[in-house]
């Protein structure tokens, strides 16, 4: 089996929840997106009798807020090297490209495309 590549902020594994990226003072748990989230995202792609392993959900858990971490950072190296602060959605868009997920973008740009339909400006 091939090893895990690094991830960007050069972390540990979330078992030990207390561990810190090099790169920022957030303990490696505090990365993760929320279980309760997750597990309501499996559960929508499964059986209504179907049930969910805790560790399954924390392996997912993992993944994704991993895949999450790697998008973003190489969307955040584009933007400092056009010496921008913030990272839009054409730059994530840019960062799956790059990263060879183009079976992503597509969806995202249509995303993209209702988001600043329904939210034009700032929402937030």
């Amino acid at each position: 089996m091939a090893e895990a590549p690094a991830s960007p902020g050069g972390g540990g594994s979330h078992e030990s929840g207390g561990e810190r990226s090099p790169q920022s003072n957030v303990r490696e748990h505090d990365r993760y997106l929320p279980i309760a989230n997750i597990g309501r995202i499996m559960k929508k792609a499964l059986p209504t009798n179907a049930k969910i392993a805790k560790e399954a959900k924390d392996t997912v858990q993992e993944c994704v807020s991993e895949f999450i971490s790697f998008i973003t950072s190489e969307a955040s190296d584009k933007c400092q090297k056009e010496k921008r602060k913030t990272i839009n959605g054409d730059d994530l868009v840019w960062a799956l490209t790059t990263l060879g997920f183009e079976e992503y973008i597509e969806p995202l740009k249509a995303y993209l495309i209702r988001y600043r339909e329904l939210c034009p400006g700032d929402c937030f």
